[in-house]
């Protein structure tokens, strides 16, 4: 099973000086880039990131901040400023402390918060899961890069397998997937067994698809066709699944539940019809 793992970078500067507009001192720093370009776009001042830096000063931990704050981040980074004087130049010493953090092109949005002369800022890149709507083109894409891959030889661990042929969208087939990827969703769980003790098989046979051989891919946390394409290809046992060439069918769904630890849950499915 693919798991996403969500990191957290947290760095204690020596004393330090700094202007009182903290997070316009770190977009021009995140603007003017480490050694070469920067980002090409500002960070977005999120209140909600200000509540979670907030947080951080009081000691709380930054996973436990930023959800109880009510933010949800894919990647992060913190630093604690301190001995901060008002009214100084602080663009130098944030290019000199942490610009490779705050220059990172995944990031969008920046919290801080100060309490006399310490400052706690917080940078983080949101969770932004796919928007209603649209799976059918998710479903598309997804199709796309499994085809893709298939069309090349390729080691899956130690197995090598040779190009196979391309597969099809088979619209029983979601139906099994979304029950299952909803069900992970609703009870914050990743497994192939379903919480009512099903098997994928099983669960392909409850939608009346008639089988010769079933497979599941499964996967939560990533929120692209892309990156969870790329996750199954990277682990052995997922790219045998997509590589195999007894498959002819495959569906795929997801089902979001940002309260849950992986925020957004997949199932791809392949099948030989009889």
């Amino acid at each position: 099973m693919l798991r996403v793992i969500l990191f957290a970078l947290a760095l204690i500067t020596a004393p330090l000086t700094a202007s009182a507009d903290i997070a316009g001192a770190v977009n021009e720093a995140r603007l003017h880039g480490c050694h070469g370009p920067g980002a090409t776009y500002r960070l977005r001042e999120n209140a909600k990131l200000d509540g979670a830096a907030r947080l951080l000063s009081r000691g709380v931990p930054l996973a436990r901040a930023s959800t109880e704050a009510g933010y949800r981040y894919v990647t992060s980074a913190s630093v604690q400023i301190t001995n901060v004087p008002d009214d100084r130049d602080i663009v130098r010493i944030v290019e000199r402390q942490f610009c490779s953090q705050v220059s990172d092109g995944s990031l969008r949005d920046i919290g801080t918060y100060r309490r006399g002369p310490n400052v706690w800022v917080l940078v983080a890149a949101p969770f932004v899961p796919p928007a209603p709507g649209d799976e059918p083109q998710i479903s598309r894409r997804v199709l796309e890069l499994t085809n893709e891959a298939r069309a090349h030889a390729r080691r899956c661990g130690p197995v090598l397998f040779q190009a196979a042929a391309p597969l099809t969208l088979a619209p029983v087939l979601e139906r099994a997937a979304m029950e299952h990827s909803e069900d992970m969703a609703r009870h914050n769980y990743m497994d192939h067994t379903g919480r009512d003790g099903s098997t994928p098989s099983e669960r392909v046979t409850r939608t009346g698809y008639k089988w010769r051989t079933v497979g599941e891919n499964l996967a939560s946390g990533t929120l692209t066709p892309e990156e969870t394409v790329n996750g199954w290809i990277g682990s052995p046992h997922h790219c045998e699944n997509l590589m195999d060439p007894r498959f002819s069918q495959m569906a795929i769904a997801y089902a979001v539940n940002t309260s849950s630890d992986g925020g957004i849950y997949w199932t791809q499915l392949f099948g030989v019809p009889r």
